[in-house]
């Protein structure tokens, strides 16, 4: 097959766009959600691109993706995006910028690292990395740079650990029932995710199933949200209450006969000791702890246990507490006391991360990493940037950072400590970014990233099963350049560019892993553009057993040693409060319980029209979103005499921030919402959410509790 090579567009000589003046590039979207959708872009003959819409030939796309990256064009072309190197003339902070080259960029970003270096030792060092992009070549390479110089380990524990935890203590495995299975249930349990704003495709499904099966949709939630909205049974629960509700249900489930017992005995470890264990776990019990009634609990009990075709779509954001993986050990239980698992659209789904089996030993460098360098967990940046001792495990500072695909000035707990810490006027900080972050601010050397339409790269999913190709469709500006080629470039300067995995252009990068792992090449992916990875039913459900050694569901997890995704190496060890940690799903309250000094409980939830920090910057996205407010019930409002639209403070011991007051029934009594993570400087003292979140990690394996923080509130006194 041929294929284009004008303005290096790698787009089959067969896709084409209704208008004739355009053509059309298949691609994935890169951006740090479950979905990884499959887009089809529109691009002009000048090169440019237009409208970006799902893939309709995608069977779990389907056609739909969310509006934020339906509107790409308006972030890749937006007048704010870097266009040049720029180093810092003024204080940290300050925001005046020199233009310079690339290559005196990068000289000085070398230099700072070497003096790191040969001052405090390689661990001086800390690459510092996230999701800003879902794509493995341009993500992950910053880790072969760090395997090659030793510089300081990064544990990723922000995002998945909570739930990928509590999901594989439960099944061994993160896999299950093929996502597009829901789409052919009678039941749909939506729990713990707004997939309206963060999911769009599993309402596709879900939907799907409502109009051609009469399926019931639940969403179990802690406010009235988008998803809330399109229920058929609407259960707002108190934040970090989950685990209480999925007992309630396994007790009535016991109680009235619809616990499949022929199916815990072949398949579970010790159904009789949690029949006994959840004796005392009534719907009355729940509903002092979960805010439900208990004709509530009683009536989703009775659909769910009545309803054989169920499906359990379990998200991250209830697993976002300090109990989080408990919460989700807990609601993923329900599915094997009920037995849905046998069910085609029946079974507890959370993520596919286990069924792509990609190697990524060269791309990282693991050949080159050594046990003995330090692990510094991501969500404490603000504890190890201030020397706090532990976090830096009793080794030395941290002198020197690259920031990649990140915005830890925005995303990061503690944000006071984060901020003091990039205060630091012996930290150098060079951050490779597509906007003026506000972690971008307080760098030494800002140098310009290319977006993902103008680089190759390979994606897999998480909330689906495919592995996608994301090839190079536009050409960037001529002075933005990829991750890839800052890594390949600093590797040259820094004398590692001999060892291995370094001398590989992005496409050649990814047919290597694509070879080792088995799959097709690049050139069947330009051409198929995707590959489906998703297992047999047998194997998707269970059906073989489940993923431990005796083949059994845990009901009895063994928190200190079941192995995980992402379990902190040895060195590290065990976090949190992990001895408090229930033999049985159980709800366990290590959460911040709201006290009489701070009565309300905090969720940070997501807004429709950002995602983490990125799109804050759009136009339209800022104009959905309208500003930085804070959710309050009426009542609540009324006893501190607050008016819908006042200035409001809500604070805790860590911090204070000021908002606007929306005051809604979306919310119950008690419970306040800050929707989206606007930047920092939106709000009124310049100072954003994060002020109030924690950086204690969640039991076992850790994990940032985002979503779990008690404050006071009170009328702002203008």
């Amino acid at each position: 097959m041929e294929y284009r090579k004008a303005m290096n567009i790698a787009t089959p000589m067969h896709a084409k766009s209704a208008d004739p003046g355009k053509r059309v590039g298949h691609t994935a979207c890169p951006h740090d959600c479950p979905s990884t959708c499959a887009l089809e872009v529109e691009i002009a003959n000048d090169g440019r691109i237009g409208r970006v819409r799902g893939a309709n030939d995608h069977t779990y796309t389907s056609g739909v993706i969310c509006a934020k990256v339906a509107r790409y064009a308006e972030r890749l072309y937006h007048p704010d995006r870097l266009m040049h190197p720029v180093r810092r003339i003024g204080a940290k902070g300050e925001g005046r910028w020199q233009q310079i080259s690339w290559d005196a960029a990068l000289d000085e970003i070398a230099e700072a690292f070497v003096r790191a270096e040969g001052k405090d030792g390689s661990e001086a060092v800390w690459p510092y990395y996230y999701a800003g992009t879902m794509g493995w070549v341009q993500r992950d390479s910053i880790e072969r740079l760090r395997h090659a110089k030793r510089y300081s380990g990064f544990f990723s524990s922000i995002c998945t650990n909570p739930a990928w935890t509590g999901f594989t203590m439960a099944t061994g495995t993160l896999r299950g029932p093929d996502p597009r299975e829901m789409g052919r249930t009678d039941c749909v349990v939506i729990w713990g995710t707004n997939a309206v704003a963060t999911q769009v495709n599993v309402m596709t499904h879900a939907i799907k199933s409502r109009k051609e099966r009469a399926a019931k949709i639940v969403v179990v939630d802690i406010y009235d949200n988008p998803t809330m909205k399109q229920a058929d049974m609407a259960l707002i629960v108190r934040p970090g209450t989950d685990a209480a509700l999925a007992c309630a249900v396994m007790h009535v489930a016991f109680r009235d006969g619809y616990a499949d017992r022929a199916y815990m005995t072949k398949y579970a470890d010790d159904p009789a000791g949690l029949e006994a264990h959840l004796k005392s776990k009534t719907p009355e019990w729940a509903a002092a702890i979960t805010g439900l009634t208990a004709d509530e609990i009683e009536a989703f009990a009775k659909l769910v246990g009545t309803t054989k075709k169920t499906y359990f779509r379990l998200g991250y954001g209830f697993t976002r507490q300090r109990n989080g993986a408990v919460a989700m050990h807990a609601a993923a239980s329900i599915a094997t006391v009920l037995g849905s698992w046998q069910y085609e659209g029946g079974g507890a789904f959370h993520s596919n991360s286990d069924i792509f089996r990609m190697n990524n030993a060269e791309l990282t460098g693991k050949s080159m990493k050594d046990p003995d360098i330090r692990m510094l967990d991501q969500s404490q940046i603000g504890r190890v940037l201030t020397g706090d001792a532990a976090s830096l495990r009793h080794r030395g500072p941290v002198t020197a950072m690259l920031v990649q695909n990140t915005n830890p000035m925005n995303i990061a707990p503690e944000q006071r400590l984060v901020k003091r810490g990039f205060a630091r006027d012996d930290l150098f900080v060079a951050v490779h970014e597509q906007f003026m972050t506000e972690t971008a601010e307080m760098a030494d050397i800002v140098i310009p990233a290319t977006m993902f339409v103008e680089h190759d790269d390979i994606y897999r999913a998480g909330g689906q099963n495919h592995i996608l190709l994301g090839p190079k469709l536009v050409e960037p500006p001529p002075t933005v350049r990829t991750n890839l080629f800052v890594i390949e470039e600093l590797s040259k300067r820094l004398g590692v560019a001999h060892q291995p995995g370094f001398g590989f252009s992005a496409r050649e990068m990814v047919d290597r892993i694509l070879e080792t792992s088995g799959l097709p090449d690049y050139d069947h992916f330009l051409e198929h553009k995707w590959f489906d990875r998703q297992p047999d039913f047998e194997d998707a459900h269970f059906l073989n057993g489940f993923a431990h050694p005796d083949g059994k569901f845990r009901f009895r997890p063994d928190w200190a040693n079941q192995p995980a995704p992402n379990r902190p190496p040895e060195s590290v060890g065990l976090l949190g409060p992990h001895p408090e940690l229930p033999a049985f799903p159980d709800q366990v309250d290590v959460i911040e319980v709201a006290d009489a000094e701070h009565p309300f409980r905090l969720a940070t939830s997501p807004a429709r029209n950002f995602l983490n920090s990125s799109f804050s910057e759009t136009k339209t996205s800022r104009q959905k979103e309208g500003r930085p407010e804070l959710m309050i019930n009426p009542q609540d409002a009324d006893m501190i005499g607050i008016a819908h639209g006042d200035r409001v403070q809500i604070g805790n011991r860590r911090g204070e921030v000021r908002l606007h007051a929306n005051v809604t029934n979306e919310v119950k009594p008690g419970v306040l919402i800050a929707e989206g993570l606007w930047p920092n400087k939106a709000h009124l003292d310049g100072e954003g959410i994060n002020v109030l979140t924690g950086a204690d990690p969640v039991a076992p394996y850790g994990g940032a509790a985002v979503h779990d923080n008690k404050v006071w509130l009170r009328k702002d006194a203008v």
